[in-house]
């Protein structure tokens, strides 16, 4: 289901939007509500989770700030499940919508589909806070070169916790290393489709990676519990399966991989914040 339009604007075609192949990604943000009931949002008085202020600017309006200052990303789409949400934020006012669907996988899905076939498309979260236009050229530079069908934003478990010790992440344990999520996602083929549709009957499997690993036989299963198998590995069985290569962009930021989670994230996120705002002003 695609409903395209733009906040306080008419409902507008993506027809002259294309973005050029090996220049700029177009780029959809997830900006929807975790299920029913979002406890970190109502918390704080908000009602999606993409609109939490940090540091008095909503998550939301930080990704969009570090997207439009990037020079490899194009036309950029909010996807939310519901409009109204964000008629009060000035900055989004003509930002092109689409609505979600159940699930993240099945909002990307959706909106590939709604795609030229091929056409490079960068996927981030709304609760990336501390997103920057350096992290987003290094990764679309480093997927571009990857020429991969899709790429994946992960950070080594061992730079997070030398920089954040603090913090609680889920980690994909691989022989000798482990990593965290980074919530930046680049299709760029025309088998990207193929991964965004495993990840929809993958999805359910997000916290318990063993699940998720299985996926790709009994063999791959036994070196994952075993720990013998690397990411690459883990990657290259990952694209004999679904039939797409799949590819890691290892993130040199730490903070790539800090999202908004829970109370302890927000606390976390809001510090870091001060400090670069500090650190930019003195």
């Amino acid at each position: 289901m695609v409903w395209c339009g733009a906040v306080g604007a008419p409902a507008r075609s993506h027809s002259n939007e294309v973005a050029t192949a090996g220049q700029e990604f177009t780029t959809l943000v997830m900006a929807g509500r975790r299920g029913p009931q979002d406890d970190l949002a109502e918390a704080t008085g908000s009602s999606h989770r993409a609109l939490l202020d940090v540091c008095g600017v909503p998550m939301l309006v930080r990704v969009i700030r570090a997207l439009r200052s990037s020079p490899s990303v194009g036309p950029i789409t909010v996807s939310i499940d519901d409009e109204h949400a964000l008629e009060g934020v000035s900055e989004l006012a003509g930002v092109a919508l689409h609505r979600s669907l159940a699930s993240p996988s099945r909002s990307v899905l959706d909106f590939l589909d709604s795609r030229s076939a091929g056409e490079p498309v960068l996927v981030v979260t709304a609760d990336h806070a501390l997103l920057t236009p350096e992290m987003v050229e290094h990764f679309a530079t480093a997927s571009r070169a990857s020429g991969a069908d899709v790429q994946i934003a992960l950070v080594e478990e061992a730079l997070l916790r030398a920089a954040y010790p603090e913090t609680t992440r889920t980690y994909l344990r691989f022989r000798r290393e482990g990593f965290s999520g980074a919530n930046l996602f680049a299709f760029r083929g025309e088998r990207a489709r193929r991964v965004a549709a495993f990840w929809v009957r993958a999805e359910q499997f997000r916290k318990r990676p063993w699940r998720l690993v299985s996926a790709f036989g009994p063999i791959a299963l036994l070196l994952f519990l075993l720990r013998r198998l690397d990411l690459d590995a883990a990657l290259e069985r990952a694209s004999r399966s679904i039939g797409a290569t799949v590819r890691a962009v290892r993130m040199p930021f730490a903070e790539a991989a800090i999202d908004v989670d829970r109370r302890s994230d927000l606390e976390l996120v809001t510090r870091i914040l001060e400090e670069r705002e500090r650190r930019e002003t003195s």
